[in-house]
């Protein structure tokens, strides 16, 4: 039974825009004996951002739901797993975080359905961004990239270390243009609350990051969602005519819900059926896009520099992995070509998923992955 309302984040923003980091350093940074909850929905089918989020923590709970926007089909898979969530952690906080492809404007409207005022009390969405993807028309010009911002009670400016600070300026005019509900400049005659846009990076973190938490009890506006006809729709200054040739749009290709439809009972987590070779292996397209994941179970040891140089080789738009090694259990997080390498505390198997613009040859990669590990104990 629900005792007390739990005040409940989204934390939104595009594939490789830092979600996952920043939900790391606020849980870091979280008062001292609450417990806070954290449900990760992810693009692929295998489920990554659970092993990279996990503390350790029995005051840190972390649920995943894998394969696709939790938000589709009715937002099932997100109800049930936000009830399970709740029933087990009891938590002081919650954080959601969808899927950089996912669709922010139906989760929320999922989050504020009569039945949860009862229970979570929706504050600040938080949406990072990249400045620079300003500068690039698949951005601008795609209906989810517009909808994590007209959505953002906060914004983040992410990775700002690498770029300069008059981007931030470009980030406030275009947030101007595509959500004037709410300016991201206080004016004297109007009595709307703006949208900060705060700098953020990892290096910045330790400093940034009370700032950031002070801010996480605003109230969410509803009442954007409620006015803005064209909300998710791309800002009619954007289109160039009629006859110009979109972008390739980003869509969830991979959905498949973790939960069956006799799911609710409390053993719903995903169930690994490897082949005779202790492998899972997982793969979609649609649209143009093209995703690969493997897991292994845990038997499997991998050469860490030989498999960093493979990752290094791959030239991917995103690659998530989780991987038991020789030298420890490390976590890969690649966007573009920028990586970064984490060192884990534990990780029930081994992981690995793809996300690529054109087709992946899956058996020539499978068969470099497996020349890099060793099966420990066959």
């Amino acid at each position: 039974m629900i005792q007390k309302i739990i005040p409940t984040n989204v934390i939104t923003g595009f594939l490789g825009v830092g979600k996952t980091s920043l939900i790391k350093t606020l849980l870091k940074h979280k008062p001292e004996g609450e417990v806070w909850a954290v449900l990760v929905n992810e693009f692929g089918e295998i489920g990554i951002d659970a092993g990279l989020l996990d503390t350790g923590s029995e005051q840190v709970q972390i649920k995943e739901v894998a394969g696709g926007c939790m938000c589709c089909a009715a937002g099932l898979p997100m109800q049930v797993a936000i009830n399970q969530l709740i029933a087990k952690a009891k938590p002081d906080r919650l954080l959601i975080e969808p899927t950089g492809l996912g669709h922010p404007k139906e989760v929320l409207k999922v989050l504020t359905q009569p039945h949860y005022r009862q229970v979570l009390a929706m504050k600040a969405c938080v949406t990072l961004v990249d400045a620079r993807k300003l500068k690039d028309s698949r951005y601008t010009e795609h209906e989810i990239f517009n909808q994590q911002l007209q959505v953002a009670d906060i914004v983040l400016a992410s990775k700002v270390d690498s770029y300069p600070a008059s981007l931030i300026s470009d980030l406030a005019a275009y947030l101007d243009m595509i959500n004037p509900l709410a300016p991201t400049l206080q004016s004297a005659d109007s009595d709307r609350e703006s949208v900060p846009i705060i700098p953020w990076s990892l290096e910045q973190a330790a400093e940034l990051s009370a700032s950031i938490m002070s801010l996480l009890d605003r109230p969410h506006r509803g009442a954007t969602l409620t006015n803005a006809k064209n909300l998710g729709s791309k800002p009619k200054i954007l289109r160039k005519s009629e006859e110009s040739i979109q972008a390739p749009r980003l869509v969830d290709i991979n959905y498949s819900p973790l939960f069956s439809e006799q799911a609710g009972g409390p053993s719903t987590e995903q169930n690994i059926e490897f082949d005779e070779r202790g492998l899972l292996r997982k793969s979609n397209q649609g649209d143009g896009f093209y995703s690969c994941g493997w897991v292994f179970d845990p038997s499997y040891e991998f050469d860490f520099d030989k498999l960093l140089v493979l990752i290094k080789s791959l030239h991917v738009p995103r690659l998530k992995a989780v991987m038991i090694t020789e030298e420890g259990i490390a976590g890969f997080n690649c966007v573009e070509s920028e990586l970064s390498i984490v060192e884990l505390d534990d990780a029930m198997d081994s992981r690995i998923e793809i996300l690529s613009m054109s087709e992946i040859d899956i058996e020539g990669l499978e068969a470099a992955l497996l020349a890099l590990s060793s099966r420990l104990g066959f």
